[in-house]
């Protein structure tokens, strides 16, 4: 028998997510029967059907306009079923303190004037949005669909970097990395107590009807894309055929007497549920970017009346917003009663000035980030940064220091990943995504997403970043 794959393999001091967990001992043993030339035999075929399938994302860079398979790596991470039963408990717990603070903020405010958080930070928050302020959504489930950005450290402890909720990517990877490893490597799967992931599509409609203006019995659900040159573009074609449901464009969708309708052959139909996957700035020019090319003129006096639903809600973008992520755990605390099953990240508000002060103080040790920012942009990486970058750093800081925050960097746990030179640990984070509708329910699992790069602690797939499937294990 050929030596182990995983044989010389070295986490070097990390927390190992395969080495660890004692769920991984039988997946161990499965790959202990492939030889490296088979394993690599086999990612290239995933990796060529990934390309023939046109699984993309599109990169914007120095006014360029790419178009990349997302990098797949054939080991999965392993996670047992104690682990994600704290996961998913946690994620839930989460999602509903961030509703009830949404709900909350566009009606009494009470979590302002308690003091909680400070009122300035939400209502002079980019995207805090005073047309919401008085709309009931039903369930008050501001965050249908959410994905938390949840990262383990050298002890082995799971940790929430940042929530998603206005349009969180990523889903649509989940989806087909199971199946490249259902078609590529079936005896690893084959009775292993593998948690499946086939039904996302069904409970996001399940959850969508139940956000539908009442009184409809069979509400008309679409998928609205920004179109072809957005980045997530194959995901909007992916998430409209397993939902079921059109995926239309601004100019496919008329609002008139208030309710929205979309052009079909046949005429006007309408709609009663936007799963919208266009930022709020550009979602009606009407009442926001009035130059926008993107959106539904008017859509939002039909929201407003109550005759249509959006997913997520407009106005999520307070709830993850970086700074706002810091005051997390008292939220959980304020509304739920409860204490935090998943921590933050120790976070520095570089808003108030002694955080401000100790970020300067120890820039070369930690990691800062604006507050508004996605995909691993703008990000100062400490630890790795040159003079010049942490000097450019210090000097945004000093001059808006509320649109930062800093962390200390956390060693991110890693997994055994396949590079050119053979199996070498790479550092993960984990996306799952959960789904709420009049309850939450969590994709078992989530996006794996891998830094690539020998050493880099940035997994963003802007950032060269690329993905594992993730395993959930009964």
């Amino acid at each position: 028998m050929d030596r182990s794959i995983l044989d010389g393999y070295d986490p070097r001091g990390f927390f190992c997510e395969m080495l660890t967990s004692p769920a991984s001992a039988g997946v161990r043993e499965r790959l202990a029967r492939l030889s490296i030339a088979a394993l690599k035999e086999r990612a290239a075929a995933a990796n060529a059907e990934l390309y023939n399938l046109g699984i993309t994302f599109t990169v914007y860079s120095d006014a360029k306009t790419i178009d990349r398979i997302l990098p797949f790596d054939v080991l999965p991470r392993v996670l047992s079923a104690a682990e994600w039963r704290q996961l998913e408990s946690g994620i839930v717990q989460r999602i509903t303190a961030i509703n009830l603070l949404l709900d909350d903020i566009y009606h009494d405010q009470h979590v302002l004037a308690d003091g909680v958080v400070p009122r300035d930070l939400i209502l002079g928050n980019p995207n805090y949005r005073p047309e919401m302020c008085g709309l009931d959504v039903p369930h008050k489930a501001y965050v249908n669909i959410c994905g938390t950005d949840i990262v383990r450290d050298e002890k082995g402890a799971f940790f929430v970097l940042e929530d998603n909720a206005r349009t969180p990517s990523g889903v649509s990877y989940v989806v087909e990395n199971r199946h490249m490893m259902l078609r590529a490597f079936p005896d690893l799967l084959d009775d292993i107590g593998l948690r499946g992931i086939d039904n996302y599509g069904a409970r996001l409609v399940a959850a969508l009807q139940e956000m539908a203006p009442p009184g409809i019995g069979d509400p008309q659900i679409v998928l609205l894309s920004p179109g072809t040159y957005n980045s997530a573009y194959f995901e909007h074609v992916f998430l409209a055929r397993e939902m079921g449901v059109p995926l239309v464009e601004g100019p496919d969708l008329v609002v008139e007497d208030e309710r929205v309708s979309m052009r079909t052959t046949g005429g006007l139909a309408r709609v009663d549920v936007i799963y919208r996957r266009i930022n709020d700035d550009f979602l009606d020019p009407e009442a926001f970017n009035r130059d926008s090319m993107l959106g539904v003129r008017g859509l939002m006096r039909a929201y407003r009346a109550g005759n249509v639903a959006l997913a997520n809600a407009i106005g999520t973008g307070v709830a993850d917003d970086k700074a706002v992520y810091a005051y997390m755990p008292r939220l959980i605390r304020y509304y739920l009663g409860e204490d935090a099953i998943l921590q933050n990240v120790p976070t520095n508000i570089c808003r108030e000035p002694e955080a401000l002060r100790y970020t300067l103080d120890h820039l070369a040790e930690l990691v800062v980030k604006p507050v508004g920012e996605a995909g691993g942009y703008g990000i100062t990486v400490g630890p790795t940064a040159t003079r010049a970058e942490l000097a450019d750093c210090r000097k945004k800081l000093l001059a808006d220091p509320a649109n930062y925050i800093s962390q200390p960097c956390v060693n991110l746990s890693v997994a055994p990943t396949l590079v050119d030179g053979g199996i070498e640990p790479r550092h993960v984070d984990l996306r799952p995504f959960a789904v709420t509708g009049s309850s939450t329910w969590v994709l078992p699992g989530g996006l794996t997403r891998v830094a690539l790069r020998r050493g880099s602690f940035v997994v963003n797939s802007s950032q060269g970043g690329g993905s594992k499937d993730t395993w959930v294990l009964g």
